[in-house]
């Protein structure tokens, strides 16, 4: 009698802070049970044991920022069935991609004692900038148990159960007041995609978009709104500067917004 073989599962990194591989290995209970049902093949932050392709599932953490790392996942994207990018770095550049709107050799400069042996792009891209994705998933980090139900949904042959809606939905649900209505205060809620279970505004403040936009967004709305939540053009810009800047960068699209990556007054020369 033959054993069929488990399915393999592949966990890859690029540039990132590495917490959203860090929220695989805090799911303690969850994770021995899956660790059963899956053969874990690459997986670094966990085992230095290596195994070649090709995977079943490969999950991405980290954006593309150099000529290696857009080889690299060209690579795994050959070697894996299934291409999974999590994480608000492989689904949009992270908070690095700040240097998409700026210039890239002046913060080399600036960061690094000898700036010429460092070799870089001038931007920091989602894995879906270059190669096909099954699926993203969002937030910095990302929810464990959304995690697991992509996972499971993997082995289940089935399509993942993961909400579109924004944070404003999850508010509700919950039974949170909203914070701009009760207090007045500014919130990326209305744009930003649900998962985080609304933790910000069940303590009283605002949501800062750390899973991104949803999958309905309204952004020429939101900034007057903002504004008139007495946030400042150089404020909605700090705002919207965090983990999701490329996302929410391409949706500011009407001259109602503030002029987008302007430098603050200021701030540097």
């Amino acid at each position: 009698m033959t054993t069929q073989a488990r399915p393999r599962l592949a966990v890859f990194k690029f540039a990132s802070c590495d917490g959203c591989q860090l929220t695989l290995l805090d799911c303690e209970d969850e994770l021995l049970p899956l660790a059963g049902e899956v053969d874990i093949a690459y997986f670094l932050e966990a085992s230095s044991a290596v195994e070649p392709g090709p995977y079943d599932l490969a999950l991405v953490d980290g954006s593309i920022t150099t000529a290696e790392d857009a080889e690299r996942i060209r690579h795994i994207r050959a070697e894996s069935r299934h291409l999974v990018s999590i994480g608000a770095c492989a689904t949009a550049g992270g908070v690095q991609a700040l240097r998409n709107f700026a210039d890239v050799a002046e913060f080399r400069d600036i960061v690094y004692a000898r700036p010429e042996y460092i070799e870089t792009l001038a931007t920091s891209t989602p894995i879906a900038a270059h190669v096909p994705v099954d699926l993203e998933l969002q937030g910095c980090p990302i929810d464990r148990g959304q995690l697991l139900e992509v996972i499971t949904a993997f082995l289940a042959g089935r399509k993942p159960d993961i909400p579109r809606h924004s944070v404003c939905f999850a508010c509700k649900r919950r039974g949170t007041p909203c914070v701009t209505v009760a207090h007045g205060t500014p919130c990326l809620g209305p744009v930003t995609h649900a998962g985080c279970g609304a933790l910000c505004p069940s303590y009283g403040r605002g949501c800062y978009g750390c899973f991104g936009p949803s999958g309905s967004v309204n952004m020429p709305a939101m900034i007057p709104l903002l504004r008139s939540d007495g946030l400042s053009d150089q404020d909605v810009l700090r705002l919207l500067h965090t983990f999701n800047v490329a996302a929410f960068a391409e949706l500011e699209t009407t001259e109602e917004a503030p002029h987008r990556w302007a430098r603050p007054e200021g701030e540097r020369s």
